[in-house]
């Protein structure tokens, strides 16, 4: 309301400012007309017998006098009388008339508008347009007000969408899944005479950046159809009613353009489970689920519309909105593998010049975990490098650098450590490194560095032969060992421990938590899990876990995480003692040279 009232006052100046304009206009036309001295008929007879006139024009009861000097005087003769009589009248003989010049002049048209007609139509005018727009407006807050409740979903037209699934590397099974679609609004005859039904709603699920809405407008882009995207939170507003009434316009409309797609980007922001927030039935969230819920079960049978829906959070997501009839097909896209991660590469740097020393198939080897979308932020990283330093092509310097920036932190040149300082990040990072590579199930070390990136004052990069999706009890017990060896190495060498190994100790203290609470390794307390991981809300804090367990059994559960991470740091303690050696071979050639690639490590134990 603010907003449109300063725009209504802003309209209303302009067009004050524009009427004094066009007002002082024409003053200072007639100002120019009446600037002439105005004598009276007696003086205008003296003139006449004293012969200094030499012309006179005549304008109606105006009188345009100019004189013999070239000097201009105005007068007003009698009205309704002539000039001729009206000198006669005052005493003037005719014959002096005879001596001078008269000119009889009419009212053109152009002298009419600008003396007469426009003085007076442009006031009316200028009010009959300010009145115009005025209520123009109003009428605009009344049809925006009206269209509070229709769905602001963005439409790709038929055959718009330019993506297809060549565009999208890797999700092999996703694809397969998605192309069925395709093959549906294509042909839908095929299917509907087998009796086959075609799943109403598609959910897909996916950590962020693994390339949902990509994959749906892919499937826009194969079946050439009208598509409707939309995010779940652009449904809610703070009056009941207005988003679901968003549902049932944004549905009325992909009815008559079916075969169509809709698209709700994160879902659960609409669609979590019902009954937990404070509202009650009446809440606003929980009537725009209700709607999504209606027309999704209510689709005809011939109607050719199809529901994609991405999210990250599965877990939260109402039951309704996921048995058959509605989001009865899930679609899960994992996190790339080595080859997917090569072929993301591939498709991103199609765009971009690289020498041709730059592997991505290296790149696809020490990037496991990561998304495309990181996999995308690489490589423009990698260019936006690259343009810094005025180069024409991307080299792989600039590759690796990116992606120790993406995945660790920006290098911080400014972050000059001590002598002592550095010393003790050296034998910190040399304690990681050592027992990484004298531990066979540990992942073999890629890099050491104790140049400083994001919050860490040196790091330790392990990278997996192989992508792994099982890990088993003595992969964690190496890594519990591995995350325990710089704080283990600090104790040993130096006698005390410094703040630099907090991080450790807090991955370490969760990783021994998983093992005992979600993934039943630990012998004392058994093959089960302890806690339910359910979302409840209230009063706007999320409490993602919920106690299943006593407090006896709590205490067991603190203890054998003691136990865990005691026994992974005696194991840290005697593999550095037994090989301080390496230890120190290692810290000294990070000192030397403050990086140390995986050839040149590998070369420490075997000279």
């Amino acid at each position: 309301m603010k907003m449109k009232k300063n725009n209504l006052t802003k309209n209303f100046l302009i067009f004050i400012l524009v009427f004094i304009f066009i007002a002082s206009f024409f003053s200072l036309y007639n100002t120019s007309q009446v600037e002439l001295e105005k004598i009276s008929l007696n003086q205008l007879v003296d003139y006449l017998n004293e012969e200094k006139i030499n012309t006179i024009n005549i304008d109606g009861e105006k009188l345009n006098i100019i004189l013999k000097d070239g000097s201009e005087k105005v007068s007003q003769k009698e009205i309704g009388e002539s000039l001729t009589t009206t000198l006669r009248n005052y005493g003037l003989e005719t014959s002096k008339l005879q001596n001078i010049t008269l000119n009889i002049e009419t009212d053109t048209e152009h002298n009419i508008w600008l003396t007469t007609v426009i003085p007076i139509l442009l006031p009316i005018l200028f009010i009959g347009v300010f009145i115009f727009f005025m209520f123009r407006q109003v009428q605009g807050s009344n049809n925006r007000a009206m269209s509070f409740g229709q769905s602001g979903a963005k439409i790709n037209p038929l055959g718009k969408s330019k993506v297809t699934f060549a565009d999208v590397a890797g999700s092999t099974e996703a694809k397969q899944e998605l192309s069925e679609v395709v093959d549906f609004l294509k042909y839908p005859s095929k299917y509907i005479n087998l009796g086959a039904k075609i799943p109403k709603g598609i959910l897909l699920l996916g950590s962020p950046g693994t390339g949902k809405t990509l994959l749906a407008r892919a499937v826009a882009g194969e079946a050439k159809v009208p598509f409707f995207h939309i995010s779940g939170s652009e449904f809610v507003e703070m009056f009941v009613g207005v988003g679901a009434s968003r549902v049932r316009d944004l549905f009325k409309k992909a009815k008559k353009m079916s075969p169509c797609i809709i698209f709700i980007d994160e879902i659960d922001a609409v669609g979590r489970r019902r009954g937990a927030g404070l509202g009650g039935s009446h809440d606003e969230r929980e009537q725009t689920l209700n709607q999504i819920l209606v027309e999704m079960d209510g689709f005809e049978q011939s109607t050719n519309v199809i529901v994609l829906a991405a999210t990250n959070r599965p877990d939260v997501l109402d039951p309704a909105l996921l048995r058959p009839g509605r989001f009865d097909r899930q679609v899960i896209i994992d996190l790339p593998d080595i080859n997917d991660r090569q072929a993301i590469l591939d498709i991103h740097a199609k765009t971009k010049p690289f020498t041709e020393n730059v592997d991505l198939k290296t790149i696809a080897q020490r990037t496991p975990g990561l998304s495309g979308a990181d996999l995308a932020n690489i490589l423009n990283e990698a260019a936006i490098l690259t343009a810094r330093n005025n180069r024409k092509q991307i080299i792989m310097e600039d590759v690796l650098e990116a992606l120790e920036k993406v995945t660790i932190g920006p290098e911080r040149k400014s972050h000059i450590l001590s002598d002592k300082e550095k010393k003790i990040t050296a034998y910190h990072e040399a304690g990681h490194a050592l027992l990484a590579h004298l531990i066979p199930e540990a992942d073999p070390v890629h890099k050491v560095s104790i140049i400083s990136r994001g919050r860490a004052a040196g790091y330790t990069m392990k990278l997996p032969l192989e992508d792994k999706h099982l890990h088993s009890y003595s992969d964690f017990l190496a890594e519990l060992a591995v995350l325990l060896g710089g704080h283990t190495a600090e104790k040993k060498v130096f006698g005390e421990v410094t703040t630099g190994a907090s991080n450790d100790l807090q991955r370490a203290t969760k990783l021994a938590e998983n093992l005992i609470m979600q993934y039943g390794m630990s012998e004392k307390m058994g093959p089960r899990t302890f806690g339910e991981h359910e979302e409840m809300i209230f009063l706007g804090n999320e409490i993602h876990k919920q106690r299943d367990y006593s407090e006896a059994t709590a205490e067991k559960i603190d203890q054998e995480v003691s136990s865990m991470i005691s026994t992974a740091a005696k194991t840290a303690l005697d593999l550095i003692t037994k090989h301080r050696d390496s230890l120190d071979k290692i810290a000294n050639q990070l000192l030397e040279k403050e990086t140390i690639e995986k050839d040149d490590f590998s070369a420490l134990f075997t000279s």
